[in-house]
């Protein structure tokens, strides 16, 4: 366009100095004797168009010298000259609003660059939220709301001062459109997520408060002296407090550990803990602790080694160790300050050789037990069915003093313990998880149903001793050892 006008100028100063130089009325001029022809116009009749004449005869006259003279009028040419002038003003007038315009566009056009940046940015912003499962705040929507709504501010205004339309800004203006859209159904999917939460919030803090009033309300179990019987069984136990992994490592996941139980001397700590053979099936060694912080500390008061006890079954009552003699139905009454074998007696038809161990554990056909009365073993009988028989001890003869069947088939349950004389048997819930289900109360040969959860650290439970001097239940679970606080029913 600036070219344009340049030539057009060109062309008017031309057309000036010609209309200049036509203004005089008579030219003179020297020709040979060939008359003088001149141009005219041609003449247009209807859509014809005939040829213009480019000559003409005109008369003229011979001077005294021999020269031709001769007088040609012009017809009426007057050239516009104002006109022109007025023309050449227009353009350069022209030219400047060009070299404006034509700046704004370089200026609009460094714009649309930088918008279509911002664009980009917040497109990639809006999809990150679109796919990221994060919850925002509402701040991060009104910061999105801002930023769209000075680009379509901008770009209104970048339109207005444009002349006819501009496809790319008005692509612009339909994706600044679309990302509003898309924040605002964003911002509302987002409400009802925070909704959803704020719901949970409230259930939550509405089950907080209602364990805070049950906790309030809750009395303080009451207190029953060690070795006493004068409550109504047992009613709960506690959180497990892990004690530590068992002294032979992790690969030693069946075994036993507890606290002995001296009627004569109840306060006195000897802890023991032994750990089977990887197999599952051995008892070869076992430690002794003269305190719960040896245990702690791995400082053993002595380490010691038999050939061989069988299962996890075993306990310790009054300084001597109890266990099942290995392949046999023998019980073993082990001394444990000279490390010797006092004592080995027969069960009478008791099942041995795996035949009705617990579920999930092997290999402890033969039970024994320790509880405020003494010293129990918790076997089965061919005669039973696999029902598990409770037999009271002599723990000095290891004679049977008393027998008891249950109904309760052995295999069906996890492990048992003793308290106070009631048997109570376990099963697995869940992989964390284990429940006191059952029990057999031997004074009155009543049975019955009981619902007392115990949390674990891992699938299985291989023993669990009670101990009645500090009233807890000793679990060998997976090669830990864990402690559980007894509660009882007033």
């Amino acid at each position: 366009m600036k070219h344009t006008q340049v030539a057009v100028l060109l062309l008017m100063q031309s057309m000036i100095a010609l209309a200049t130089t036509m203004a005089t009325t008579e030219v003179t001029s020297h020709f040979s004797t060939t008359p003088l022809y001149l141009a005219q116009p041609s003449k247009t009749t209807g859509d014809l168009h005939t040829p213009p004449k480019l000559f003409a005869n005109v008369s003229g006259s011979v001077d005294d010298e021999g020269t031709c003279q001769c007088s040609v009028y012009l017809p009426d040419t007057t050239f516009p000259v104002q006109k022109a002038e007025q023309l050449e003003i227009t353009a350069t007038m022209l030219l400047e609003k060009f070299e404006s315009e034509l700046s704004q566009v370089r200026e609009y056009s460094k714009m649309i660059e930088v918008y279509q940046q911002r664009i980009l940015n917040l497109t990639i912003r809006v999809e990150h939220m679109e796919k990221s499962s994060v919850s925002y705040t509402e701040l991060d929507f009104q910061l999105l709301k801002v930023e769209i709504s000075d680009l379509e501010r901008l770009v209104t205004q970048l339109k207005s001062s444009l002349v006819g339309s501009n496809v790319i800004v008005e692509q612009i203006y339909l994706e600044i459109t679309n990302l509003t859209i898309l924040v605002n159904e964003l911002e509302s999917l987002d409400k009802n997520n925070i909704l959803e939460i704020r719901r949970q919030i409230v259930s939550l803090q509405n089950r907080l408060k209602e364990c805070e009033e049950s906790t309030n309300k809750t009395t303080v179990p009451p207190y029953f002296p060690p070795g006493s019987c004068i409550h109504r069984g047992l009613l709960n136990v506690s959180q497990p407090y892990i004690v530590k992994l068992n002294w032979r490592g992790f690969s030693y996941k069946y075994g036993s550990w507890g606290r002995d139980y001296s009627p004569s001397n109840p306060e006195k700590e000897v802890y023991w803990v032994a750990p089977l053979n990887t197999n599952g099936r051995e008892l070869e060694y076992y430690r002794i602790y003269r305190s719960f912080d040896d245990l702690l500390l791995f400082k053993p008061m002595y380490q010691h080694r038999i050939t061989y006890g069988e299962g996890s079954g075993v306990a310790l009552y009054n300084n001597y160790l109890y266990y099942h003699s290995y392949n046999s139905r023998y019980m073993v009454k082990h001394d444990l300050k000279t490390n010797t074998m006092v004592l080995r007696k027969e069960l009478p038809d008791a099942a041995i050789g795996n035949r009705f161990s617990y579920a999930g554990v092997s290999w402890q056909d033969i039970d024994f037990a320790v509880d405020e009365s003494g010293l129990w073993v918790i076997y089965s009988t061919e005669n039973s069915m696999g029902n598990i028989v409770i037999s009271k001890l002599n723990e000095t003869t290891l004679d049977v003093l008393n027998t008891w069947q249950t109904r309760q088939y052995k295999p069906s349950v996890s492990n048992a313990f003793m308290l106070c004389g009631v048997l109570y048997t376990t099963r697995p819930m869940n992989t964390r998880k284990e429940e006191i289900f059952y029990m057999y109360d031997t004074t009155t040969g009543r049975e019955g149903s009981i619902s007392a959860v115990m949390d674990k650290k891992l699938d299985t439970i291989q023993s669990i001793d009670y101990n009645p001097t500090d009233q807890r239940l000793y679990v060998y679970n997976d090669g830990y050892l864990l402690r559980y606080d007894v509660t009882f029913q007033p």
